[in-house]
Protein backbone atom coordinates (compact mmCIF):
# COMPACT_ATOMS: atom_id res chain seq x y z
CA UNK A 1 0.00 0.00 0.00
CA UNK A 2 1.50 3.54 -0.79
CA UNK A 3 -0.28 6.67 0.83
CA UNK A 4 0.34 9.98 0.14
CA UNK A 5 -0.79 13.04 1.84
CA UNK A 6 -0.31 16.70 1.52
CA UNK A 7 -1.36 19.46 3.46
CA UNK A 8 -4.02 18.40 4.94
CA UNK A 9 -6.44 20.67 7.01
CA UNK A 10 -9.91 20.02 8.57
CA UNK A 11 -11.43 22.39 10.65
CA UNK A 12 -14.51 22.15 12.88
CA UNK A 13 -16.05 25.83 13.62
CA UNK A 14 -12.93 27.17 14.70
CA UNK A 15 -11.46 24.53 16.43
CA UNK A 16 -8.53 22.66 14.01
CA UNK A 17 -8.36 19.35 14.04
CA UNK A 18 -6.01 18.94 11.67
CA UNK A 19 -2.79 21.26 10.90
CA UNK A 20 -1.14 20.92 7.46
CA UNK A 21 -0.36 16.70 7.93
CA UNK A 22 2.18 15.36 5.59
CA UNK A 23 2.70 11.83 5.07
CA UNK A 24 4.41 9.75 2.26
CA UNK A 25 4.42 5.51 2.67
CA UNK A 26 5.18 3.20 0.77
CA UNK A 27 5.32 -0.57 0.43
CA UNK A 28 3.61 -0.99 3.59
CA UNK A 29 0.49 -3.66 4.31
CA UNK A 30 -0.20 -2.27 7.78
CA UNK A 31 -0.16 1.36 9.38
CA UNK A 32 -1.40 1.86 12.41
CA UNK A 33 -2.09 5.72 13.89
CA UNK A 34 -1.74 5.74 17.82
CA UNK A 35 -2.00 9.64 19.97
CA UNK A 36 -4.56 11.08 22.66
CA UNK A 37 -8.51 11.80 22.32
CA UNK A 38 -8.97 14.77 20.43
CA UNK A 39 -5.65 14.57 18.80
CA UNK A 40 -6.83 14.19 14.96
CA UNK A 41 -6.25 10.56 14.63
CA UNK A 42 -10.10 9.13 13.94
CA UNK A 43 -10.65 12.37 11.91
CA UNK A 44 -7.84 11.50 9.14
CA UNK A 45 -9.22 7.95 9.28
CA UNK A 46 -13.04 9.39 8.41
CA UNK A 47 -11.08 11.41 5.53
CA UNK A 48 -9.23 8.45 4.16
CA UNK A 49 -12.54 6.72 4.61
CA UNK A 50 -14.47 9.51 2.38
CA UNK A 51 -16.65 10.03 5.02
CA UNK A 52 -15.30 13.66 5.97
CA UNK A 53 -14.02 16.28 4.12
CA UNK A 54 -11.14 18.06 4.89
CA UNK A 55 -10.77 22.37 3.93
CA UNK A 56 -7.31 21.78 2.13
CA UNK A 57 -5.35 18.98 0.98
CA UNK A 58 -4.40 16.00 -1.27
CA UNK A 59 -4.41 12.77 -0.77
CA UNK A 60 -3.14 10.03 -3.33
CA UNK A 61 -3.45 6.08 -1.94
CA UNK A 62 -2.42 3.46 -4.36
CA UNK A 63 -1.35 5.66 -6.82
CA UNK A 64 -5.13 6.88 -7.09
CA UNK A 65 -5.91 9.85 -6.05
CA UNK A 66 -8.81 10.76 -3.44
CA UNK A 67 -11.59 13.24 -4.95
CA UNK A 68 -13.86 14.64 -2.53
CA UNK A 69 -17.06 15.60 -4.60
CA UNK A 70 -20.30 13.41 -4.09
CA UNK A 71 -19.60 11.12 -7.54
CA UNK A 72 -15.93 10.08 -7.04
CA UNK A 73 -16.87 9.70 -3.35
CA UNK A 74 -19.43 7.30 -4.08
CA UNK A 75 -17.30 5.09 -6.28
CA UNK A 76 -14.55 5.42 -4.02
CA UNK A 77 -16.65 4.26 -0.59
CA UNK A 78 -17.46 0.52 -2.68
CA UNK A 79 -13.75 -0.25 -2.82
CA UNK A 80 -13.08 -0.09 0.32
CA UNK A 81 -14.35 -1.47 4.08
CA UNK A 82 -14.66 0.42 7.32
CA UNK A 83 -15.17 -1.12 10.40
CA UNK A 84 -16.37 1.19 13.64
CA UNK A 85 -16.24 0.50 16.99
CA UNK A 86 -19.66 0.97 17.06
CA UNK A 87 -20.75 -2.18 15.03
CA UNK A 88 -22.85 -0.63 12.84
CA UNK A 89 -24.96 -3.77 12.22
CA UNK A 90 -28.68 -4.21 11.24
CA UNK A 91 -30.51 -4.68 14.24
CA UNK A 92 -33.61 -6.14 12.38
CA UNK A 93 -31.34 -8.16 9.90
CA UNK A 94 -29.38 -11.55 10.40
CA UNK A 95 -25.50 -11.51 10.72
CA UNK A 96 -25.63 -13.38 7.53
CA UNK A 97 -28.10 -10.28 6.19
CA UNK A 98 -25.72 -8.05 7.39
CA UNK A 99 -23.19 -9.54 5.21
CA UNK A 100 -25.21 -10.01 2.01
CA UNK A 101 -27.30 -7.11 1.99
CA UNK A 102 -24.58 -4.28 0.72
CA UNK A 103 -23.35 -6.90 -1.54
CA UNK A 104 -26.53 -7.68 -3.32
CA UNK A 105 -27.74 -4.10 -3.31
CA UNK A 106 -24.18 -2.36 -3.26
CA UNK A 107 -21.88 -4.61 -5.58
CA UNK A 108 -24.74 -6.58 -7.88
CA UNK A 109 -23.87 -10.30 -6.64
CA UNK A 110 -26.82 -12.78 -7.01
CA UNK A 111 -28.33 -14.31 -3.91
CA UNK A 112 -26.40 -17.07 -4.24
CA UNK A 113 -23.24 -15.30 -4.79
CA UNK A 114 -23.48 -13.26 -1.78
CA UNK A 115 -24.79 -16.08 0.28
CA UNK A 116 -22.03 -18.34 -0.41
CA UNK A 117 -19.32 -15.54 0.23
CA UNK A 118 -20.68 -14.89 3.23
CA UNK A 119 -21.40 -18.62 4.78
CA UNK A 120 -17.84 -19.01 4.06
CA UNK A 121 -16.56 -16.29 5.66
CA UNK A 122 -18.32 -16.11 9.04
CA UNK A 123 -17.06 -20.07 8.71
CA UNK A 124 -13.99 -18.88 8.95
CA UNK A 125 -14.00 -16.38 11.56
CA UNK A 126 -16.21 -19.41 13.74
CA UNK A 127 -19.56 -17.47 13.23
CA UNK A 128 -20.91 -20.41 11.29
CA UNK A 129 -23.17 -21.33 13.90
CA UNK A 130 -24.24 -17.92 14.38
CA UNK A 131 -25.22 -16.81 10.81
CA UNK A 132 -28.80 -16.98 11.49
CA UNK A 133 -28.68 -14.53 14.92
CA UNK A 134 -30.03 -10.97 15.16
CA UNK A 135 -27.07 -8.52 16.95
CA UNK A 136 -28.73 -8.51 19.76
CA UNK A 137 -28.19 -12.59 20.38
CA UNK A 138 -24.26 -11.99 19.88
CA UNK A 139 -21.78 -10.89 22.21
CA UNK A 140 -19.92 -7.65 21.63
CA UNK A 141 -16.73 -9.62 20.12
CA UNK A 142 -19.11 -11.73 17.66
CA UNK A 143 -20.65 -8.79 16.38
CA UNK A 144 -17.67 -6.80 15.61
CA UNK A 145 -16.19 -9.80 14.25
CA UNK A 146 -19.10 -10.00 11.83
CA UNK A 147 -18.48 -6.22 10.87
CA UNK A 148 -15.18 -6.78 10.07
CA UNK A 149 -16.19 -10.02 8.03
CA UNK A 150 -18.65 -7.43 6.09
CA UNK A 151 -16.02 -5.66 5.24
CA UNK A 152 -13.57 -7.86 4.11
CA UNK A 153 -17.08 -9.96 2.07
CA UNK A 154 -16.87 -6.11 -0.38
CA UNK A 155 -13.20 -7.74 -1.24
CA UNK A 156 -11.80 -4.05 -0.59
CA UNK A 157 -8.53 -2.29 -1.50
CA UNK A 158 -7.93 -1.88 1.96
CA UNK A 159 -9.73 -1.40 5.42
CA UNK A 160 -9.90 1.26 7.87
CA UNK A 161 -10.62 -0.03 11.73
CA UNK A 162 -11.43 2.85 14.06
CA UNK A 163 -10.82 1.46 17.85
CA UNK A 164 -12.28 -1.65 16.68
CA UNK A 165 -12.33 -2.72 20.39
CA UNK A 166 -12.56 0.25 21.88
CA UNK A 167 -16.44 -0.69 23.37
CA UNK A 168 -15.19 -4.54 24.15
CA UNK A 169 -14.08 -6.09 27.46
CA UNK A 170 -10.36 -7.84 27.40
CA UNK A 171 -11.65 -11.31 26.18
CA UNK A 172 -13.70 -9.63 23.41
CA UNK A 173 -11.20 -7.65 22.66
CA UNK A 174 -8.86 -10.34 22.32
CA UNK A 175 -11.38 -12.36 20.02
CA UNK A 176 -11.16 -9.34 17.77
CA UNK A 177 -7.45 -8.69 17.95
CA UNK A 178 -7.05 -12.21 16.81
CA UNK A 179 -9.41 -11.38 13.69
CA UNK A 180 -7.49 -8.38 12.39
CA UNK A 181 -4.01 -10.10 12.86
CA UNK A 182 -5.05 -13.26 10.63
CA UNK A 183 -5.75 -10.09 8.04
CA UNK A 184 -2.25 -8.88 8.65
CA UNK A 185 -0.69 -12.48 8.10
CA UNK A 186 -2.45 -12.54 4.76
CA UNK A 187 -1.33 -8.89 4.09
CA UNK A 188 -4.43 -7.42 3.61
CA UNK A 189 -3.99 -3.68 3.38
CA UNK A 190 -4.92 -2.05 6.57
CA UNK A 191 -5.45 1.02 8.37
CA UNK A 192 -6.01 1.09 12.05
CA UNK A 193 -6.57 3.66 15.21
CA UNK A 194 -6.35 1.89 18.04
CA UNK A 195 -5.50 2.36 22.14
CA UNK A 196 -3.69 -1.20 22.08
CA UNK A 197 -0.36 -0.66 22.22
CA UNK A 198 0.83 -3.97 22.61
CA UNK A 199 -1.41 -4.65 19.43
CA UNK A 200 0.10 -1.38 17.76
CA UNK A 201 3.43 -2.35 18.42
CA UNK A 202 3.12 -5.77 17.32
CA UNK A 203 1.44 -6.09 14.00
CA UNK A 204 1.59 -2.75 12.19
CA UNK A 205 4.57 -2.30 9.69
CA UNK A 206 4.63 1.69 10.10
CA UNK A 207 3.21 3.57 13.05
CA UNK A 208 2.26 7.58 13.14
CA UNK A 209 1.96 9.29 16.63
CA UNK A 210 -0.88 12.01 16.00
CA UNK A 211 -1.21 14.80 17.97
CA UNK A 212 -2.16 18.27 17.97
CA UNK A 213 -3.65 18.08 14.33
CA UNK A 214 -0.15 16.56 12.92
CA UNK A 215 2.43 13.82 12.77
CA UNK A 216 3.97 13.94 15.66
CA UNK A 217 6.59 11.04 15.01
CA UNK A 218 6.22 8.43 12.71
CA UNK A 219 8.45 4.87 11.89
CA UNK A 220 8.75 1.07 12.44
CA UNK A 221 6.73 0.21 16.02
CA UNK A 222 9.91 -1.29 17.32
CA UNK A 223 12.14 2.01 17.40
CA UNK A 224 8.97 4.30 18.41
CA UNK A 225 7.90 2.35 21.38
CA UNK A 226 11.57 2.01 22.90
CA UNK A 227 13.23 5.50 21.56
CA UNK A 228 10.59 8.19 21.45
CA UNK A 229 11.96 11.35 20.43
CA UNK A 230 9.37 13.76 21.22
CA UNK A 231 8.50 15.03 24.81
CA UNK A 232 5.05 14.31 23.51
CA UNK A 233 5.10 10.76 22.16
CA UNK A 234 7.29 10.04 25.70
CA UNK A 235 4.65 11.30 28.20
CA UNK A 236 2.38 9.14 25.79
CA UNK A 237 3.62 5.91 26.23
CA UNK A 238 4.79 6.27 30.11
CA UNK A 239 0.65 7.12 30.25
CA UNK A 240 0.00 4.71 28.45
CA UNK A 241 2.19 1.68 29.52
CA UNK A 242 2.42 2.47 32.75
CA UNK A 243 0.07 0.00 34.09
Amino acid sequence: MEISIQNLTKSFGEQVVLNNLNLELADIHSLAIIGPSGGGKSTLLRILAGLEIPQEGKITINSEPLNFDYKSLQSYRKGIGVVFQAFNLFPHLTALQNITLPLEKVHGLSLKEAGARASELLDRFQLGEHMHKRPHQLSGGQQQRVAIVRAIALQAKFMLLDEPTSALDPILTSEVLDSIKELKEEKKDLILVTHEMGFARNVADHLIFVDKGTIIEQGHPKELFENPQSEELKSFLGKTLKY
